[in-house]
């Protein structure tokens, strides 16, 4: 470990231009939401808040909001449903193939996004999804779930087995040990893994754009829509939005849970 001296300036620094390279983009959106031309430049000629009052006039985007948070909310719920369950099996279970099963699920992680849409595409024009919710939460469900479980897996990973163990020995049936001792040790996983699984929904794009018809769009689409026509900064004011509710997001959930604790680890 560098501890002092010229070492440990360069790797500082080092680290301070890796950050600035992965979030200059990002910090680069909000300067340019505020800005008053009508196309975007750098830099801007002046700034205004014209653009984030402009969203006001987009019904469009605003259904589309809609839309994103009513499917990412299902999709969070669901993917808890299915990914609870599993994480149970590969954590506590003692049978042949659990890495197998593990490895199964995380399948859809290892895929490029691209061709997993476009498998989806061609299976669900058979079965007339297409531009459907279920189409929308099952194409999700397919990318969130790995996630969800991964979490799962490592929060019930750190918890103690002996006060399992020992419920059990005191005559406790198996579901009141699991609905009493293991399910509010595991807390703050599920709520770590609720925010995971939300925010990867409701940013999904690449596999949404096969999925989605005219009738029924998430937010990220309509964006990408937007911005083939045109080039104004209201997609970048909508980008900082997104950003900040972000942020907000796992915020809340260092305030409830602590990061550390929310993902399994001990909490300081």
């Amino acid at each position: 470990m560098i501890r002092s001296g010229p070492g440990r300036l360069f790797f500082t620094v080092l680290v301070a231009l890796l950050f600035l390279f992965l979030l200059g983009p990002v910090l680069l959106v909000f300067p340019l939401s505020f800005a008053a031309d009508s196309v975007i430049t750098w830099p801007p000629s002046g700034f205004s808040v014209k653009w984030y009052l402009a969203l006001l006039g987009q019904p469009d985007l605003a259904l589309a909001l809609r839309n994103s948070l009513v499917l990412a909310a299902i999709v969070t719920g669901l993917a808890l449903v299915v990914a609870l369950p599993a994480a149970v099996a590969i954590g506590r279970g003692q049978f042949a193939g659990r890495d197998a099963l593990m490895t199964l699920i995380s399948m859809p992680l290892l895929l490029p996004t691209i061709v997993l849409g476009l498998a989806l595409l061609i299976l669900f024009v058979g079965q007339g999804l297409i531009g459907s919710w279920t189409g929308l939460v099952l194409a999700h469900l397919l990318v969130t779930v790995p996630y969800a479980l991964r979490v799962l897996v490592t929060a019930l990973g750190t918890l103690p087995a002996s006060v399992e163990e020992a419920a059990s020995s005191l005559g406790a049936p198996a579901l009141s040990v699991f609905f009493r001792i293991t399910l509010p040790l595991m807390a703050p996983g599920l709520i770590a893994a609720a925010a995971i699984v939300f925010l990867v929904s409701f940013d999904e794009v690449v596999i949404t754009l096969f999925i989605v018809g005219p009738k029924l769009t998430t937010l990220p689409v309509a964006l990408f829509h937007y911005v083939e026509s045109r080039t104004d900064p209201l997609v970048a004011a909508v980008s900082v939005l997104m950003v900040l509710f972000s942020l907000g997001l796992v915020a809340v959930l260092e305030r409830a849970v602590g990061l550390r604790r929310a993902v399994g680890g001990k909490g300081g």
